[in-house]
């Protein structure tokens, strides 16, 4: 399968590649950057991650890409679309690097994977599933139109997980 490569005004949304592996480790060994994502990970726990990742595209047809600073080419994160079980629906969801977090990436990444959920993979009700208290990841969400669905909250090992809704295409 072709992973595709986007592009935003300031990022690039590419397959990710072997040569990744170290500072995709290393973003998901902070504790800062998993604090809302999931147990900090050593990196055999991010390799597997990564394969899982990979994984996705070739089961689903669609899954998370690196992001890249097209400026730098320097790796700043994760972002796309995922469907792991339990969950049913298509969800945004995306990881930065300390460094790019207050730049706006976060909004540009969600933006545009919730421009290809529904022009190329024909999602509909597209979410987020944010961790309660991440209030960072509700105002991208918000921003871009979610709304929060509040009978759909879920537990997730003890967690409070809501769900945001985007407005499907037109």
């Amino acid at each position: 399968m072709d992973i595709p490569t986007l592009t935003t005004e300031r990022l690039i949304l590419r397959p990710f590649r072997e040569g990744d592996l170290d500072a995709h480790a290393a973003m998901n060994a902070d504790p800062t950057v998993m604090r809302y994502i999931g147990e900090v990970q050593d990196r055999a726990a991010a390799f597997r991650t990564l394969c899982a990742f990979m994984g996705h595209w070739y089961l689903r047809g669609y899954g998370p890409w690196a992001v890249e600073e097209r400026a730098t080419g320097a790796f700043v994160g994760r972002a796309g679309l995922t469907r792991f079980e339990p969950w049913t629906d298509v969800e945004v969801g995306y990881a930065l690097v300390p460094s790019a977090w207050g730049k706006g990436y976060a909004s540009e990444v969600a933006a545009r994977s919730l421009r290809y959920a529904h022009e190329v993979v024909g999602a509909r009700g597209v979410t987020s599933h944010i961790l309660a208290g991440n209030a960072a990841a509700v105002r991208v969400a918000e921003r871009l139109g979610a709304k929060y669905a509040y009978d759909a909250d879920q537990r997730v090992k003890d967690a409070l997980v809501r769900v945001y809704v985007y407005p499907d295409a037109r």
